[in-house]
């Protein structure tokens, strides 16, 4: 196949027609149909229905008029990538839930960075769902997420490695002047603004399952604010304006300093792995997980 047969056949989409596309091309029609026949022959497909008075282009050639332009355009880059590479110099995607993109993966970056100096990163951040997807289409080779005790690891096939990083626990925590209603007994009004999760969030599934109070709308008299963005929920719950659950790892410099107020005693907190999955044909990703996490057969702790 020759790259300019797909240069004739975006010509032929945008024309419609075979002489004004073998015009644009400047060649005469014959060469230009016999390249288009040469394009047909190595798909193993025709694209034109060729009549007795019109030619007419398959519907099928149409409906591949994007997929065809984007391989032309990276065909056409891929000397130039090939050419820039620096060895030294690997780029690892890495889909991430917000919460240990914000958390864990400051540390693991800066361990990744001290022992592969030419290591870069590309995280691509997302709720649960949309991560997996990420990593199941490619578009990543890893994937960084909680993982809670009571749901367990997620399953894939063999192909995917698992390891852990550390563990976490989400616990239940207010701030901001809502600090004052917090009983010496580690209470705190059941009537209280929260900051909940959406059910269909991963920490929301988590809270729900578990019954937590002031963690989904089902287990909290005065919702303030419905977020699955910890990042945001932090940020409110220092504000005052409600009691939330977050991962420790988020929260431990304003717990120490006093900003927030832990209520696990009471309402008690839920145990999770920051956990970390590669694409066992990925060498990076490969090293990397080596590096991060001791690696276990995917789906298992």
């Amino acid at each position: 196949m020759k790259l300019e047969w797909l240069d004739d056949v975006i010509v032929l989409l945008e024309e419609g027609n075979l002489s004004r596309a073998a015009a644009r091309r400047n060649i005469t029609q014959p060469a230009f149909s016999r390249r288009i026949q040469g394009f047909e022959e190595w798909l193993g497909i025709a694209v034109l229905d060729r009549q007795v008075n019109r030619v007419d282009v398959h519907p099928a050639l149409q409906s591949s008029e994007t997929e065809i332009r984007a391989l032309v355009k990276r065909l056409r880059e891929l000397p130039k990538k090939i050419a820039a590479y620096e060895a030294t110099r690997t780029t690892v995607a890495i889909a991430a839930q917000h919460a240990p993109l914000c958390s864990a993966f400051p540390d693991m970056a800066l361990k990744a960075t001290s022992r592969f100096p030419g290591l870069q990163f590309r995280p691509r951040a997302g709720n649960l769902n949309d991560c997996v997807s990420m990593f199941l289409r490619g578009d990543t080779s890893m994937l960084l997420c909680y993982e809670a005790q009571s749901i367990g690891a997620l399953q894939f096939g063999a192909n995917i490695q698992r390891g852990v990083w550390g563990n976490d626990y989400l616990v239940p925590v207010v701030g901001g002047s809502l600090r004052y209603r917090v009983t010496d007994g580690g209470a705190i009004p059941l009537e209280t603004p929260a900051i909940v999760y959406p059910d269909d969030s991963y920490f929301g599934e988590v809270l729900h399952r578990n019954a937590r109070v002031f963690g989904t709308l089902s287990f909290s008299e005065t919702p303030f604010s419905i977020t699955a963005f910890s990042s945001g929920t932090r940020e409110m719950i220092l504000a005052g304006l409600g009691v939330g659950w977050l991962p420790f790892s988020m929260i431990y410099r304003e717990l120490e300093n006093g900003d927030l107020i832990s209520l696990a005693e009471r309402y008690g907190k839920e145990t999770l792995e920051v956990a970390v999955y590669a694409d066992n044909k990925s060498v990076v990703a490969m090293d990397l997980m080596g590096l991060w996490a001791q690696v276990s057969e995917s789906g298992r702790a």
